[in-house]
């Protein structure tokens, strides 16, 4: 599956049952020790057909430089991009699981086209009356998701560097708010700052 290109199959048939407005949803950022999570929700052309689209593939499988490519010809092509994102207070006071929820929600409804069916990588959004589809892997097998998690990918690594320029003790453009040796490094250093996640476990342990 690694090399494994996604499609418009699920996209296509939703297009036969009559559907004309497609989301795909996806996150990232669940993982991190500082930092939002980032949700994003692309509708793109049922008709499209681009030369960089053999390229898309879920972001984690893509570099840095390539998802930077990809991101501005996303955004060209796509009748419709939103973005939604839950900050790390959010995260504290109602868990990550329930932020990840609230900051797809929000990137489907900040989409200036309203959708009338989500792909979604995963989850079901029962807090939303839309018609929907949990994919296990979508981010994988979907066009539409696959083109969400590189922009939310994207979008999230640019709010790192930003949070970089806000806390420069701690590595953010580096290594994105991921647990790595420099940045436990830094957190028993220097302590936690308002990026970090203090209710997740290798935070709350390093600065006790």
């Amino acid at each position: 599956m690694r090399g494994q290109r996604p499609t418009f199959i699920e996209e296509k048939s939703l297009i036969e049952q009559g559907y004309r407005y497609i989301a795909g949803v996806d996150e990232v950022g669940r993982g991190p020790l500082a930092g939002p999570t980032v949700a994003a929700a692309v509708i793109l052309p049922p008709d499209l057909e681009a030369p960089w689209l053999h390229l898309v593939r879920d972001s984690k499988r893509l570099t840095s430089r390539s998802r930077e490519s990809l991101f501005p010809l996303i955004e060209e092509a796509a009748i419709a991009i939103g973005i939604g994102r839950s900050p790390p207070d959010v995260i504290d006071s109602q868990g990550i699981v329930k932020a990840v929820r609230m900051a797809m929600c929000s990137a489907i409804n900040n989409l200036p086209q309203y959708p009338d069916f989500l792909l979604i990588d995963f989850l079901t959004l029962h807090e939303l009356a839309i018609p929907q589809k949990s994919i296990t892997k979508g981010d994988v097998l979907s066009v539409s998701i696959a083109c969400a998690s590189i922009v939310a990918k994207v979008t999230r690594d640019r709010l790192m560097i930003v949070l970089d320029k806000q806390y420069p003790n701690y590595g953010f453009a580096r290594h994105k708010g991921y647990m790595t040796k420099e940045h436990t490094e830094s957190l028993r250093r220097f302590g936690a700052c308002p990026a970090h996640r203090k209710s997740f476990a290798p935070v709350r342990e390093l600065i006790q």
